[in-house]
């Protein structure tokens, strides 16, 4: 009896000091859990369209309403910081948004790839030419995304990934830009204009998705989210020519940003 007295106290001490070293470890756990956001990305992701723009962002037009900050305002990460801009491209992200990655940051987005197709261009052909040229146009989007932006996109992913090597990448889509099944109804470009501006977005997100899944990485697709809220239906959250505030033509709104792009990047984000 003696003997199991002392096997069984040495057993109690030994538990008790698991548990002191389990307890202190756990602070550190908590601690490497810190969540260190970069947003990266064009203009879907500075929020372009969305209003209260800060002034500090200059010409990226970066809003307070966009789906990063509405995202880092809820969430409160140890870090945040977004370097979108307004007009990027992918040389425009390796060339001046990626040095604000690090080791530490563990969170990226970006939006990309639809300036590299010359998207602003080619909505202008589209509001201003014939249906054919519009057509054309897109065409030639089209061929640019399934020949060239794969590598250029690979690239992107994965200097992002060398910079920022324990991080999350969510690559977020494009939506569709237009309500087909309302276009009929629905004043402005031709149904034919519009089938293949959404053909456009939709092989645009078909090569982000590819890019990600290559590159382990996430991709987070919007098109499900903005589903009956498009041009042409009454409760759009894109904003359709406005030549008042061309800029934010076929850009989410502030509804977009926030009903749209925040809960598909909130559900990818983890």
């Amino acid at each position: 009896m003696r003997i199991f007295r002392v096997i069984f106290s040495a057993a109690v001490v030994v538990s008790t000091a698991s548990a002191g070293l389990v307890a202190a470890a756990a602070p550190e756990a908590g601690a490497a859990a810190a969540v260190n956001y970069v947003a990266l990305g064009d203009s879907y992701s500075s929020g372009v369209g969305a209003g209260d723009y800060t002034s500090s962002s200059g010409s990226c037009d970066r809003s307070t309403k966009a789906y990063p900050e509405q995202w880092a305002g809820v969430t409160s990460p140890a870090t945040f910081v977004s370097v979108a801009c307004s007009g990027a491209t992918t040389a425009d992200v390796l060339s001046s948004q990626v040095s604000a990655l690090s080791a530490s940051t563990t969170l990226v987005s970006i939006t990309i790839g639809g300036n590299d197709a010359g998207f602003s261009s080619v909505m202008e052909t589209c509001v201003l030419s014939s249906t054919s040229s519009c057509v054309n146009a897109v065409a030639a989007a089209e061929a640019f995304i399934t020949s060239q932006l794969p590598a250029r996109l690979d690239t992107t992913l994965q200097t992002i990934r060398a910079d920022a090597p324990s991080a999350k990448i969510v690559v977020l889509g494009y939506p569709d830009l237009y309500d087909l099944s309302k276009s009929g109804s629905c004043i402005g470009l031709s149904t034919k204009d519009r089938t293949a501006l959404n053909d456009g977005a939709d092989d645009l997100d078909g090569a982000l998705q590819g890019a990600a899944q290559a590159n382990h990485d996430t991709f987070a697709d919007v098109r499900g989210q903005f589903a009956g809220h498009e041009i042409c239906d009454s409760d759009s959250w894109l904003h359709s020519v406005d030549i008042f505030a061309i800029s934010s033509s076929y850009h989410p709104t502030a509804a977009g940003q926030d009903l749209g792009y925040l809960p598909v990047f909130t559900a990818a984000a983890g």
